[in-house]
């Protein structure tokens, strides 16, 4: 039966929707005036419809929203399990302190085992492990993958080593054959950060679905947008338990919030030294944290989710416009390259300036932002040289020269889909300007150097 505030529901969001038409149009661009971001969020009226609706329940906490995304994002992931976070960072955290779970029995990784991972990274795929008492083992990438470099792993591996924990390099998948054959021949946790990479491949096999965990971001410049929000996948049962604990403020009580005694044993347990029927829904058994996110932002991702292959295809037609257009100028210039056997889904457009040009990274992204087209660094560049690490206990192997390289050479500029064609145009165009003999930076270049 049809109530009056069902009709009246309806009404509001088809209101919703005609406002958001009315309030967000697509923006004109003018060469030269109008800005070329690296990154944003992408979204219609279904969006913004999606929460209204879900905020009109008003129930504000992880809910029916949360459960329906969950089910329907592990599928991507080809896992059994999607646990949602409120941030990709968070996400992180979560799936590096499960492994120290004492659910893992003697397989927990304890304070003092040694992680591999990348120097060139972003600094929350690395924290967690240093946060967790961990030893970081920084391993070299390959240019211009951006990924590890699988040759070191033999070279990283110590009495000590217990797990890997890295990135897909701005969407495009890291060796995923050489990485995870490593790790089940020396049984190491794999931990997959997904955070650029939804929707990549990997020998027809989706991303993260190699890995004993992964993690994934929703953060306004990644494939699909929640504003914040992040989230941590698995196959396994028991770093499932262990991560949702450790999400829920440690507790080892698995009720949904506004349910008690599921398992029907509330008040007859016993836990480590604690009263004999001591109260479940208060017992921990890890040392957790609240990281769930509202159901508003799981409405919006599952509008979004639904654009996801739109989504993708855009970023590939933009990536493959910036490799053709900027092919001619390979003389200054490094053009990223996808992984052998990977199907990536780019993030972004890396570029290094080659060594012996006559400009520098600065000088060119100074000249491309100034012509209002915007870039970003490749994540921290090498970590260990970030002032935040000068005190941190790690490894490294060998003297890091690609992860200096990424450090001092390497930039990326957007491939995102609301970059439109004549944006595309304007930015290579811009490229070609600075970088043509006689004119732009080349130009300004030989009057220095005169």
């Amino acid at each position: 039966m049809t109530t009056k505030s069902d009709h009246l529901r309806q009404e509001i969001l088809n209101l919703v929707e005609q406002f958001a038409r009315e309030e967000f149009p697509e923006q004109s661009f003018i060469a030269g005036e109008s800005r070329v971001p690296v990154s944003g969020r992408i979204f219609d009226g279904r969006d913004v419809s999606s929460l209204v609706d879900c905020s009109l329940d008003f129930w504000l906490t992880a809910g029916p929203y949360s459960e329906k995304f969950e089910q329907k994002f592990k599928r991507l992931f080809d896992h059994r399990w999607a646990m949602l976070v409120n941030s990709g960072s968070s996400a992180n955290l979560v799936a590096v302190s499960s492994l120290l779970s004492p659910l893992l029995d003697d397989k927990r990784l304890l304070p003092g085992d040694e992680v591999i991972t990348v120097a060139a990274g972003f600094p929350t795929t690395v924290n967690p492990i240093i946060q967790n008492g961990l030893v970081p083992v920084f391993v070299d990438v390959e240019i211009p993958t951006y990924n590890i470099d699988a040759k070191y792993l033999q070279e990283a591996l110590s009495p000590k080593t217990r797990a890997i924990v890295i990135a897909h390099t701005l969407g495009n998948p890291f060796n995923l054959e050489a990485v995870s054959q490593f790790a089940k021949k020396h049984d190491l946790f794999l931990v997959e950060d997904c955070c650029d990479a939804v929707g990549a491949g990997y020998m027809d096999q989706p991303v993260g679905s190699f890995g004993d965990f992964a993690t994934v971001s929703f953060y306004p410049a990644h494939h699909i947008t929640m504003g914040e929000g992040g989230c941590v996948l698995t196959s396994n049962g028991k770093m499932k338990r262990a991560a949702l604990s450790i999400r829920d403020w440690g507790r080892d009580c698995w009720c949904d919030p506004g349910q008690d005694n599921t398992c029907g044993l509330r008040f007859e347990q016993q836990f480590g030294t604690l009263p004999a029927g001591f109260d479940h829904k208060y017992t921990y058994s890890h040392i957790g944290y609240n990281l769930k996110l509202t159901d508003m932002q799981a409405a919006i991702g599952l509008t979004q989710l639904d654009k996801l292959d739109q989504f993708h295809a855009a970023r590939q037609h933009n990536f493959d416009a910036l490799s053709e257009g900027l092919a001619d100028l390979q003389e200054f210039l490094i053009l990223p390259k996808a992984t052998e056997n990977s199907q990536p889904s780019w993030f972004g457009f890396p570029i290094a300036v080659r060594d012996g040009a006559p400009f520098s990274k600065n000088q060119l992204v100074q000249y491309l932002e100034n012509k209002l087209i915007a870039t970003r660094m490749l994540f921290a560049g090498n970590l260990i040289r970030q002032p935040a690490y000068k005190d941190v206990h790690y490894r490294k192997i060998g003297d890091l020269p690609n992860s200096d390289f990424v450090m001092t050479n390497v930039f990326w500029v957007g491939v995102y889909p609301g970059i439109n064609s004549d944006m595309m145009t304007y930015m290579i165009s811009i490229f070609h300007e600075a970088l043509s003999p006689g004119k732009g930076l080349l130009k300004r270049m030989a009057l220095i150097s005169d």
